[in-house]
């Protein structure tokens, strides 16, 4: 934590606007950036709608795993948009600029879905431990009560914490430093520019970011060890593989998703792990988004079944008569 010199606290400025350094300023390769971001933003809302379509449309699959799924995709299509147009847009512009307010605003439409996820991912993994570990009882204890409850905490929760955080970073001061070297406004980058002691600060943000991901980690990290002992008591390798793949796809999820936020929040922010959390951080905020409905289509039996259904529904009614 670096404190502000009394130098600095005399070049104060009322700053209304941050640079966003982003990935660089080559015209040519921000051009081709743009491009890029605009086919993974495209990727990402059709999958996760397709996903939330599905779910809403079949009823063979109106089961709280899927309900889960698809509150997931809507959290995706949410904190992507939160960053991606600003981005894209960022890519195109001559001064790639964003309002102190607007920086504000963005961590709150990001960091709420996100913290969101992290009480969603451990909902569903409870959801599996359940229903693997204790068939018996799934029916009465994961009914639809309890999926709209749990669905309404992990949001109200998450509400909360970064609620806390983003007023106490609208008291920030800060100096002639208004250059934040990310590709969007996130929580360490924006802090590093503050004249103030940010020591409340940034130990509010160890608070609230243990609050939303250490019990949550703690909670999924639990139901799959169950899940995985459970299943390996299984005597016969069908039945095995069979309970697994009712649950393999979200643990390829969750390790995709935990593995890169504890890289970016956790490892030190100098050096070499600099450049390596932007690229982390790309991965979990674009690019997992992007990837987790081919995720659930490709390795849920279900969902590929009822995919084959539809485009064959289709087929048939756009038949020439």
């Amino acid at each position: 934590m670096q404190f502000a010199k009394p130098s600095e606290w005399q070049n104060t400025t009322d700053i209304k606007e941050f640079i966003l350094l982003g990935f660089g300023n080559s015209k040519d390769l921000n051009v081709l950036l743009f491009m890029l971001f605009i086919i993974m933003y495209t990727v990402t809302l059709s999958g996760n709608l397709l996903i939330i379509v599905l779910v809403v449309t079949e009823k063979h699959i109106h089961t709280p795993m899927y309900f889960f799924l698809s509150n997931l995709s809507c959290l995706e299509i949410s904190y992507t948009s939160a960053i991606l147009p600003k981005i894209m847009a960022n890519c195109l512009a001559d001064t790639k600029t964003i309002s102190f307010w607007g920086c504000i605003l963005q961590m709150q439409f990001f960091f709420i879905p996100g913290a969101t996820e992290c009480y969603l991912l451990a909902a569903m993994s409870y959801d599996r431990y359940l229903a693997i570990c204790r068939p018996l009882h799934y029916g009465t204890l994961m009914n639809d009560k309890t999926c709209i409850l749990l669905v309404l905490m992990s949001w109200l929760i998450a509400f909360l914490l970064i609620a806390v955080l983003t007023s106490l970073l609208a008291q920030l001061t800060f100096c002639d430093q208004y250059k934040i070297d990310h590709f969007f406004c996130d929580f360490t980058p924006l802090v590093r520019l503050s004249c103030n002691d940010t020591w409340v600060i940034e130990s509010a943000a160890l608070i609230t970011s243990s609050i939303a991901i250490l019990p949550t980690f703690f909670i999924t990290v639990s139901s799959y060890t169950f899940i995985i002992r459970a299943i390996l008591k299984i005597p016969s390798v069908d039945g095995r593989q069979k309970a697994f793949s009712t649950c393999s796809s979200h643990l390829t999820v969750v390790s995709i998703f935990y593995g890169s936020l504890m890289f970016v929040y956790i490892l030190p922010t100098t050096g070499k792990f600099k450049d390596m959390k932007k690229g982390f951080s790309f991965l979990y905020s674009v690019l997992t988004p992007m990837i987790n409905p081919f995720i659930y289509c490709l390795r849920n039996k279900e969902i590929k079944e009822t995919l084959r259904k539809q485009f064959l529904k289709f087929g048939r009614f756009s038949e020439p008569f």
